[in-house]
């Protein structure tokens, strides 16, 4: 069989850019999320100090802040850009992520900085969401998978290194120089993709924003039970991760004492998460969503349980603490990818909106039990521990109330 070239794949919906560029550019609009959440973790302690916070979980809301506001965006950035286009949704967003990365390095109280993080995330949300559906727009099938899973193995690798990045940029100079670092990728990122990006939604397929329109497609979305169990146990399963990742900090500087590196410490747990996407793209096709992700959920349960009795017996040393944090994250990987897929399965007549309240929901979801947990840290690793483990359990219990029972038992070819 002859090869094929990836030009002859290139939709018309996205030229003049070429199958590669377009590939390349989906790939850096969704950087701009996980870079500006996960390059800030080196940055908390010095932000504390410019800002004489003595509350040391209070720096913690410089990641909750940004997570809050790119949940609420996912409510109207998928509407929007339905009914005026991705384009011009795309752009704005971008600017307003470059003018709040300016407020942010310009903040004089720590007010003013969780406002500009605030609006950070309200920015990102629109190139999380509208990235999706341009590639929706252009490819189908096979095709779409292929762009997806070039663009997801960036995305996923992305928190791997972001911290060892941010920690970089801070032996250089001071934690504002963490955000000139992200204006200038998000302009570099903003110019390439309104020079080269075409709008991609056609002016006959834009739906109404008509607030009877918007509101039928949410009622549709949440009234359905695969849609909304898959999106609650989501939304558990993030709660747990969000926690550990806003007490990373914390706990590898403070409980193992790894001081600058704990960078390298995070990432070897984060590769867990490359590494469940890797192998889901690999077996999914043949093992289904269902049973991969319903598998990976108890092994999540299993990982969480374990934590808690260390943490109960106070014996979590870091050569045990690091396995559990990657049997962790590589768990989340298989699971939240099928969750999505399987939560959006029967949602293809409004995709676009659905997305964005699936999005909405997981993610909010996610921020307000991570924060709980993540406030509740006393120096140990007993609440982190505890909040898992619940966090686990609910979700196996959605799951199994979404599937009425019938975990591992694949739909048809899902």
């Amino acid at each position: 069989m002859a090869d094929i070239n990836a030009d002859d794949w290139v939709s018309s919906n996205h030229r003049p850019m070429g199958f590669p560029e377009f590939v390349v550019v989906i790939a850096s609009i969704m950087a701009l999320n996980p870079l500006a959440m996960d390059m800030m973790l080196p940055a908390l302690p010095d932000i504390a100090s410019a800002f004489h916070i003595t509350n040391a979980n209070r720096p913690q809301e410089v990641l909750s802040t940004f997570l809050i506001g790119f949940g609420i965006g996912q409510f109207v950035m998928g509407p929007l850009s339905d009914r005026f286009g991705r384009r011009p949704v795309l752009v704005d967003g971008m600017v307003l992520y470059g003018a709040a990365s300016l407020l942010a390095i310009t903040a004089q109280s720590f007010e003013t900085l969780l406002l500009a993080r605030l609006l950070q995330g309200l920015g990102t949300s629109a190139t999380r969401v509208i990235a999706t559906s341009i590639v929706r727009d252009c490819y189908a099938g096979r095709r779409m998978a292929s762009v997806m899973s070039f663009a997801m193995m960036v995305f996923i690798a992305v928190p791997v290194v972001a911290p060892s990045l941010g920690q970089a940029v801070m032996l250089l100079t001071q934690w504002r120089g963490i955000f000139i670092v992200l204006t200038l990728y998000g302009a570099l990122a903003l110019a390439w993709s309104a020079w080269r990006m075409p709008e991609t939604l056609p002016l006959a397929e834009r739906k109404s924003l008509a607030i009877r329109d918007v509101l039928g497609a949410f009622r549709q979305t949440i009234t359905n039970r695969q849609t909304l169990g898959y999106a609650l146990a989501a939304g558990f399963v993030q709660g747990a991760l969000f926690a550990f990742v806003f007490i990373s900090q914390q706990v590898f500087v403070d409980i193992y004492h790894l001081g600058r590196y704990f960078p390298l410490a995070f990432a070897a747990a984060a590769i867990g998460i490359a590494a469940a996407g890797f192998l889901n793209a690999r077996l999914v096709g043949r093992i289904g969503m269902r049973i991969m992700s319903h598998g990976a959920l108890v092994g999540f349960v299993a990982v969480a349980g374990i934590t808690m009795a260390a943490a109960y017996l106070q014996a979590i040393p870091l050569w045990l603490f690091m396995p559990l944090a990657a049997l962790m994250m590589f768990s989340f990987g298989l699971m939240i990818a099928n969750f999505t897929a399987l939560a959006m399965e029967p949602q293809g007549h409004i995709a676009g909106t659905a997305s964005s309240l699936y999005g909405s929901i997981t993610t909010l979801l996610g921020i307000g039990i991570g924060t709980i947990i993540g406030q509740d840290y006393n120096g140990t690793l007993l609440p982190f521990a505890t909040g898992f483990f619940i966090c686990a359990l609910t979700a196996l219990a959605i799951v199994a109330i979404t599937e009425r029972g019938r975990l591992f038992v694949p739909h048809h070819r899902s």
